[in-house]
C-alpha cells in the first residue's frame, strides 16, 4: 500500500487513540525519531492487550515523512482498512493495532514535548480511566464522528473481527460480524425491517457511540450473504440516491393521503407504485411507507415521489 507522504516541515504530529482501551489518549511523534509499539514494557508505546504482539510495529519520522512498518506481528497492522507491511502515513490516516484505532493528527507547534516515560504514563492513566468508565479492562469503543461506520466496518472486515457492533445514536443499531463478514443487522430490535435495510440505514448514521461487543450465539432465519465490501458499496450508493431525491420528497413525518378525487388512472402505475399507494393509504407518512415496504428505501421513496408528482398522493 502506498500513500502520499506527510512531508510538512515544521508541523508536529501525534497519534490520537479514537477507539480501544486507550481511547482519548495521544502519543506525540518527535522529528527524526522512531517509536516501537507493542506489548513489551520496555518499548516506546506500550499497548497492554492480548491482540498486540510484544513488538508489533515501528513508526518513523524522517525529514517530515511519517511511515509505519509491521514487525511480523501475529495479528497484523492495518492502515485505512488495508493490512500493510510498510506504508507512508498522511494526516487523518487511521491505524488499527489490536483493538486500538489510532488517527494521525496535527498538533500545535507550541505543544510541549513529552519524554517517553511521561507519554507512557499518560497512556496508562487513560486506560485506567476508560476501564473504570466501562467497568471492563478492554473494550473497543469510540465515536462515529471520529471514524465513520463504513471505515470502521472496513477495518473490521480486513482484520477479520467477530462480534456485535452496537451503535447508539437516536436509535440503537446492531451489526453482527463473523470473521469480519457482516451477516445480520437490526435497528431497535425491529427484525421486520430486514437485515439489508437495517444495515443500509445504520451505515449512514453520522453521530453516536459504538462498541464492539463479544460474538452473539443468536441465530437468524435470514442472513446477509453478500460480501462486506458489496454491502458497503450498495449502502453508500443508496445514500447518494436518497440524498439526490430528498429535496423533492415530502418530509418523513408529514401526513400523506390519497388525492380525492383521484383523476389519473391506476392502470398507469407500475407494481412498486401500486404497492406504495397502498402503504400510503394504510400508514399515511413517508417514514411508515419506508418501514413497511419490502423494497429498499430508495425504490420506495422514488415510488412515493412519482405518486405525488403525478397527482395520486398529496402531502400535508
Amino acid at each position: 500500500m502506498s500513500a502520499s507522504h506527510s512531508s510538512l516541515p515544521g508541523r508536529a504530529f501525534a497519534l490520537k487513540f479514537i477507539s480501544g482501551k486507550y481511547q482519548g489518549g495521544e502519543f506525540p511523534l518527535k522529528s527524526d525519531r522512531e517509536i516501537v509499539v507493542g506489548r513489551s514494557s520496555e518499548l516506546d508505546m506500550v499497548l497492554v492487550e492480548d491482540m498486540v504482539s510484544r513488538k508489533h510495529a515501528k513508526i518513523s519520522v524522517r525529514g517530515g515523512a511519517i511511515s509505519i512498518e509491521d514487525l511480523r506481528s501475529t495479528n497484523g497492522t492495518f492502515v485505512n482498512g488495508e493490512k500493510v507491511q510498510q506504508a507512508q502515513l498522511k494526516e487523518g490516516d487511521r491505524i488499527l493495532i489490536g483493538t486500538s484505532i489510532l488517527k494521525l493528527v496535527a498538533v500545535g507547534a507550541n505543544t510541549r514535548e513529552l519524554d517517553a516515560s511521561e507519554a507512557k504514563e499518560r497512556l496508562e492513566a487513560v486506560a485506567q480511566q476508560t476501564a473504570r468508565a466501562h467497568n471492563k479492562t478492554s473494550s473497543m469503543t469510540g465515536r462515529i464522528e471520529d471514524i465513520p461506520l463504513p471505515d470502521l466496518l472496513q477495518l473490521f472486515h480486513t482484520s477479520k473481527k467477530s462480534g456485535v457492533l452496537v451503535v447508539n445514536g437516536e436509535q440503537e443499531g446492531r451489526v453482527y460480524l463473523r470473521g469480519g463478514k457482516v451477516y445480520y443487522a437490526v435497528i431497535d430490535g425491529n427484525h421486520e425491517l430486514g437485515p439489508a435495510k437495517s444495515f443500509n440505514r445504520i451505515v449512514t448514521w453520522e453521530s453516536g457511540d459504538f462498541e464492539l461487543c463479544p460474538p452473539d450465539d443468536q441465530s437468524f432465519l435470514v442472513e446477509l450473504d453478500q460480501p462486506t465490501e458489496g454491502l458497503l458499496m450498495d449502502a453508500l450508493r443508496q445514500l447518494d440516491e436518497f440524498r439526490r431525491i430528498q429535496p423533492s420528497l415530502p418530509p418523513l413525518s408529514a401526513p400523506l393521503h390519497l388525492a380525492a378525487p383521484m383523476t389519473p388512472p391506476l392502470r398507469d402505475l407500475g407494481p412498486d407504485q401500486l404497492d406504495a399507494l397502498q402503504l400510503v393509504h394504510n400508514f399515511g407518512t413517508l417514514n411508515a411507507v419506508l418501514d413497511h415496504t419490502p423494497t429498499d428505501d430508495v425504490t420506495a421513496a422514488q415510488a412515493v415521489l412519482t405518486l405525488v408528482q403525478r397527482g395520486y398522493v398529496r402531502a400535508g
